[in-house]
């Protein structure tokens, strides 16, 4: 830091490097930096760095604060913030809680701005879309099931035996048939066959037939 005062010169707590000065090396110190001309290697301040539209920082920056007018080409790691004016040009990653780029600015890096402290950013819900139910839509059918299969290796059980029909049973015969056919047995005679009954006003016939003694 001392060259640097030696070829800037000091104003208070501020020390500058003039648009014609090139610093190569190691530049340490506790006091604000302002560069107008090149500053190349390892650059660590407790304080501010702010390099203007004509100067050129190529070195890893550790600082406090950096105001970047003009070109810095390396890592900046601040403990409070880095603000990239309009002017600003920057290739690197910068590492600091506060980074402010300016619209107009160009950058090409990364940015670290560290963990978020919890209670910060609120912590948003996922939001489930419920269907939405059309008036007179209709369910459709749930297939039938086919009846299950038999394992393989075990013949089919056979069906249950069909029940055979019921026999129709005939009509008694009339009191007067029943009476001659009752009479004809009891001499051993054939009974006649009985004719069929017409109706209920319809005249009954027996033909009774004699053997030949």
């Amino acid at each position: 830091m001392a060259i640097a005062k030696e070829l800037a010169g000091a104003a208070g707590n501020n020390t500058v490097v003039g648009p014609s000065i090139l610093i190569s090396g190691k530049l340490t110190g506790d006091e604000d930096l302002t560069v107008r001309g090149r500053v190349e290697g390892e650059l660590t301040l407790s304080k501010t760095l702010i390099v203007e539209t004509t100067g050129v920082v190529k070195a890893n920056v550790a600082v406090k604060n950096a105001i970047v007018s003009g070109v810095v080409v390396g890592n900046i790691n601040a403990t409070e913030s880095v603000e990239l004016t309009r002017e600003g040009r920057m290739v690197g990653d910068i590492h600091a809680p506060r980074v402010i780029i300016v619209d107009g600015a160009s950058f090409r890096g990364r940015v670290d701005m560290g963990e978020v402290e919890p209670g910060r950013v609120p912590v948003s819900r996922p939001v489930v879309a419920r269907p939405t139910v059309r008036p007179g839509a209709t369910v459709p059918a749930r297939p039938v099931a086919p009846p299950a299969r038999p394992p393989a290796g075990r013949p089919a059980p056979p069906p249950p035996p069909a029940r055979p029909a019921a026999k129709p049973v005939p009509p008694p015969p009339p009191p007067a048939a029943a009476g001659a056919a009752a009479g004809a047995a009891s001499r051993g005679e054939p009974a006649a066959p009985v004719p069929p009954v017409v109706g209920a006003g319809a005249k009954k016939k027996v033909v009774v037939k004699k053997k030949a003694r």
